[in-house]
């Protein structure tokens, strides 16, 4: 569910709220950050589209450019977060373009489901690769730009390692990292201006992550959620304007979980358990 004008008028925040800010997103292309960037672009900042896919990258910044009149929205594709050096040069783009980077939104992840027998190590290291070294990287590109305009941070994490999820090692290892990574962030780089937050959604609405991911239907897994109700994106969007307005000036080194108190309940999973993971545990081959 995309955003539009209406955002704006049927929201508790200021329409100019970060009037003058440009927001540096990975993962901008996606379905939750895109939706982040949209709420942020409505309410007066300027963004940067960062992604590996050139098309969805390119289309992504023109339809949300075109959510505020005055909106810049500039596409960085072909930009991989393994790699240091070339979210580097998406930064020297954006800083060209747009003047600075004030907000930077860490949402470029892998994920795919695989019990630990299939798993192959190559599997796993390419997972904590996007979401973990990813995340580092993108926070190392931007640095300097954070502390001349005394940024603040958002990493997207998950619920996924506060409980044992099967098929989800890979992703839950990573996203314990990403918590762990933020929360060091708030503590060194506190003393300079810098905030660091993480926002962990649930299931979400919508969501390519969710049709790929879910093994039971809707209204089964709603039944599963003490709100009654899936999260959307825009849930995500509000708590990311919350985490980045003046509201927020004070709270760094927390995690915002948007989850409708789902995780308080345990694995979603867990009606697979322990049958499916027994069978294929008992294959015979383990994949390397």
């Amino acid at each position: 569910m995309s955003l539009d004008q209406t955002f704006i008028t049927n929201s508790s925040w200021k329409p100019d709220l970060f009037k003058g800010k440009v927001v540096f997103v990975t993962g901008g292309a996606g379905t939750i950050c895109r939706v982040q960037t949209e709420a942020l672009v409505l309410l007066g900042a300027n963004a940067a589209i960062v992604g590996r896919n050139k098309e969805k990258t390119d289309a992504a910044a023109i339809e949300i450019s075109k959510l505020r009149k005055d909106a810049k929205v500039i596409s960085c594709p072909n930009t991989d977060v393994r790699k240091v050096q070339s979210i580097v040069e998406a930064v020297n783009k954006t800083i060209k373009e747009l003047g600075r980077i004030d907000f930077v939104i860490a949402g470029a992840a892998g994920n795919f489901l695989a019990d630990f027998n299939h798993l192959s190590s190559n599997a796993f290291k390419s997972v904590v690769d996007i979401d973990l070294l990813g995340s580092f990287n993108t926070v190392k590109a931007t640095f300097v730009e954070l502390r001349k305009n005394k940024g603040a941070i958002l990493f997207v994490s998950a619920t996924l390692h506060y409980y044992g999820v099967p098929f989800q090692i890979h992703v839950g290892a990573a996203k314990a990292g990403v918590d762990a990574l933020s929360n060091a962030l708030a503590v060194e780089l506190g003393p300079i201006g810098i905030r660091s937050n993480v926002i962990a959604p649930g299931l979400v609405d919508g969501t390519e992550g969710m049709d790929r991911l879910l093994t039971t239907s809707k209204s089964n897994a709603q039944t599963k959620i003490p709100l009654q109700r899936l999260a959307t994106t825009r849930d995500i969007a509000e708590a990311t304007v919350f985490l980045f307005s003046p509201a927020a000036s004070y709270i760094t080194g927390t995690v915002q979980v948007v989850d409708g108190a789902a995780w308080h309940l345990g694995s979603t999973k867990k009606d697979e358990y322990p049958v499916l993971i027994k069978q294929k545990n008992e294959e015979t081959v383990t994949k390397l």
